[in-house]
């Protein structure tokens, strides 16, 4: 049974009210082994065998999308490659005098996966939500500065990159603490965070 708990947004509405939005709790991380286990009681495969398959799947993947092909599989979704700036380029500005961005400039920053309704549905189906007894806090008490750089180091783990608006969600912070924080972490090579991109553009990524 998934669990959803009612989580405060980080602005009032017009009425200066405060306003709540639901909010999955994620469970336990399902790994390939875990899933090769499982797909191998319902098939003549064994999981060694569903693993190499799933691995395969996997770098047939990353050959397409590094071609810049969008991949889709029947049932799940597409998933689409998109580009970024390394750290330190700045974008370009149009103008004839200005520097070009090259493709050493470049990497391909993150995968976009947009699912399939049919897929949704089938999630929805066999979904029954039930709300959380745990209550979110927003408080940046919550967590000392060291554990919220631990926070944002594992979810770059699992991301392409992270917003301000994630570590927002992530740590309790209110976005102009969370943002000045980001930058202070972006400013130490030794906290294994860094920037992509500028302005509005800017996100955070493993450095």
């Amino acid at each position: 049974m998934a669990k959803y708990e009612m989580q405060e947004m980080n602005l009032p509405n017009d009425e200066g009210k405060r306003v709540l939005y639901p909010r999955l709790v994620l469970g336990e991380r399902i790994t390939t082994k875990y899933m090769a286990k499982m797909l191998a009681q319902q098939t003549t495969f064994s999981a060694a065998e569903v693993t190499a398959l799933l691995m395969g799947l996997s770098d047939q993947m990353s050959f397409y999308l590094s071609e810049g092909n969008p991949v889709k599989l029947e049932g799940i979704g597409t998933f689409t490659p998109t580009v970024a700036l390394r750290r330190g380029k700045d974008r370009e500005s149009g103008e004839e005098e200005d520097e070009k961005r090259n493709a050493q400039s470049l990497f391909i920053g993150g995968v976009n996966f947009r699912p399939e309704k049919s897929f949704l549905k089938d999630i929805n189906q066999k979904c029954t939500l039930e709300r959380s007894r745990h209550k979110f806090k927003r408080s940046s008490k919550k967590y000392t500065p060291e554990q919220r750089l631990e926070l944002a180091k594992k979810y770059l783990d699992t991301h392409p990159y992270m917003r301000i608006a994630d570590y927002v969600t992530l740590t309790g912070l209110r976005p102009t603490k969370a943002s000045l924080e980001l930058k202070q972490w972006a400013r130490q090579p030794e906290s294994g965070i860094s920037t992509s991109g500028r302005g509005t553009h800017k996100v955070y990524i493993k450095g």
